[in-house]
């Protein structure tokens, strides 16, 4: 499944991974040992591949470049693409050769893509190891819906402690998985806060890690920066590699919401409900992401909202739909691409501060 470029990446951070791995080893025992947990570090690796899960968030009323949305591409596509591909993000739109997140991945991936003739389609996809069940995913900071992918796609997986634009050090895969744990133990004791649930210790990050999952977590993970990245290696397809896509009860009734609905039918995979994020729109804070956050909220409830709705997932993306659509209805605003930076910051509020949907 992997061309020889996705399978140099791979092989480079395991062996990166192998370099660190006696190192982060004598890290994860001195706090097992503070923790007084009694569990042998490959018993913990070996509870991350059978429980954790890559999760892709996205938002699927965002438009890409053709004019289609994400939820429109997913459904004739089948396959999920990466920002090489499409040219649309949640985060910084840096994928093009010479640009940062061309060369954050030379960097990770040893120049692996970056060799002559690799395509844009051959690029990792991002993704979050959602470890802790969160129902929002691993990293809903990048979209307010995800796809939850079979075990199977952790084989060809990488992963960092921390998001790759900050060029992260520690480095794993699933069966070398040591440097990023030792990392996540580290960070949750400095900080108490561990994959984005605040007030976690060593020892009860480790029993949540090692518990058989019988049932998802109902307590959403609200991990805007704390979070393991995953990048996946080869396609990702919807009918051989999603187990379930699960989306924001803002879409319930939506064009966005039918198409997900029919993408989970047409490939039998499972479609969940989280339980959302919601706010007053005179309830969005105005230190968080900055002052010119109520304002620009108060104008998309006023322009957008309809009788009796809250600030929501698919309210601010009726506004980032007419962003694209009708650049001149917010010319007042400044360029477009400031506006859907702060969009995009006024989800990260509602992220942070919103309450579960009353729907």
């Amino acid at each position: 499944m992997l061309t020889p470029a996705q399978a140099a990446a791979l092989r480079h951070v395991g062996d990166v991974a192998l370099r660190d791995r006696p190192a982060a080893l004598a890290v994860i025992a001195r706090h097992l040992a503070g923790s007084g947990a009694a569990y042998r570090p490959e018993e913990i690796v070996a509870a991350v591949a059978a429980h954790g899960r890559l999760t892709l968030n996205f938002h699927p009323d965002r438009l890409l470049r053709d004019g289609r949305t994400v939820a429109e591409a997913l459904d004739q596509e089948g396959v999920y693409r990466s920002q090489f591909e499409t040219g649309v993000s949640n985060g910084g739109l840096t994928a093009f050769p010479g640009g940062d997140r061309d060369r954050w991945e030379e960097t990770l991936f040893g120049g692996a893509y970056q060799r002559p003739g690799v395509s844009p389609v051959e690029r990792p996809k991002y993704a979050g190891l959602n470890l802790l069940d969160h129902p929002d995913g691993a990293c809903p900071r990048f979209g307010s819906c995800h796809l939850r992918l079979r075990p199977a796609a952790l084989a060809r997986a990488t992963f960092s402690f921390g998001d790759s634009h900050t060029e992260p050090k520690d480095l794993g895969t699933v069966t070398v998985f040591e440097p990023v744990l030792a990392a996540l133990l580290a960070a949750t004791a400095a900080t108490g806060i561990s994959l984005g649930v605040a007030g976690m210790d060593t020892g009860t990050l480790l029993q949540t890690l090692l518990r058989r999952r019988e049932r998802a977590s109902d307590a959403a993970g609200r991990a805007l920066d704390d979070y393991i990245e995953a990048q996946v290696h080869g396609e990702l397809s919807l009918a051989r590699d999603v187990e379930a896509v699960v989306v924001d009860p803002s879409f319930r009734g939506t064009e966005e919401g039918r198409i997900l609905a029919g993408i989970a039918r047409r490939h039998g995979f499972a479609l969940c409900w989280h339980t959302g994020f919601e706010l007053p729109v005179d309830g969005v804070d105005a230190e968080f992401r900055g002052p010119a956050i109520p304002p620009l909220a108060a104008r998309v409830h006023a322009e957008f909202a309809r009788p009796g709705e809250p600030v929501h997932a698919a309210l601010i993306g009726r506004a980032a739909a007419s962003v694209v659509r009708e650049p001149q209805r917010w010319a007042d605003r400044g360029p477009a691409e400031v506006t859907l930076q702060h969009l995009k910051q006024l989800w990260h509020v509602l992220v942070r501060f919103g309450a579960p949907s009353a729907v």
